[in-house]
């Protein structure tokens, strides 16, 4: 279970603070994949980064009883000098994974081929979100955050990778931030929309999209 309670996240900006995420509550049960719909600039990164832990949120509190995978989609976590390869080795120990299994599982995945021995900072945006994905599900999580990285690469890798995503739905639970209304039909059970800095949480996907395409 990840639960959210009164969790606000302002940013001091040149203008004044900037209120992002304001009071918001919920809960995101194991077995629900939720979607969160928003559009651009509504704080639905700055969302799934309270939940990842990644970013502390001003007020409020985030409970995690499970584990939690890193934002799918965001790859700013690896070192840049650092080779596929060597960070696939770094991210194993923090996460106690086996590394063997993990790179093999990888290099299959991802198909950077060569790449995986060349520095991070040398990779294109889609081949680091090719490795943070190939990464991300390469180790078992309770829930995988994820941020439009289904978007990524050719027709053949969508395909493969929505794959993937179905048979983690099996045993584990997606949270999809996104403002694709067909993302979100595809990949969830329920959704909430982000606006204004508020989360209106539906049951119902398509009741979800209906509130967010009115607004």
């Amino acid at each position: 279970m990840i639960e959210l309670r009164g969790v606000t996240k302002r940013y001091r900006t040149t203008r004044g603070i900037k209120t992002v995420l304001n009071d918001i509550s919920i809960d995101f049960p194991p077995g629900t994949n939720m979607g969160i719909l928003g559009r651009n600039g509504a704080g639905k990164s700055t969302l799934m980064r309270m939940i990842s832990g990644a970013e502390l949120p001003t007020a409020g509190e985030v409970f995690r009883k499970a584990s939690v995978s890193w934002l799918i989609g965001f790859s700013g976590g690896f070192h840049g000098s650092l080779t596929g390869r060597e960070n696939l080795r770094f991210i194993c120990r923090i996460y106690n994974a086996d590394i063997p299994t993990v790179t093999a599982f990888v290099e299959d995945f991802s198909e950077l081929g060569d790449y995986m021995e060349m520095p991070v900072n040398t990779y294109s945006s889609g081949m680091k979100a090719k490795l943070a994905f190939g990464l991300s599900m390469a180790i078992d999580f309770d829930y995988y955050l994820i941020d439009e990285v289904t978007a990524v690469g050719d027709s053949k890798f969508q395909k493969k990778s929505k794959e993937e995503f179905d048979r983690r739905k099996d045993h584990s639970t997606l949270l999809v931030v996104s403002h694709s209304v067909s993302t979100i039909k595809t990949h969830c059970d329920a959704a909430a929309v982000l606006e204004e800095g508020t989360l209106t949480a539906f049951d119902n996907v398509n009741d979800a999209i209906g509130y967010y395409e009115r607004h």
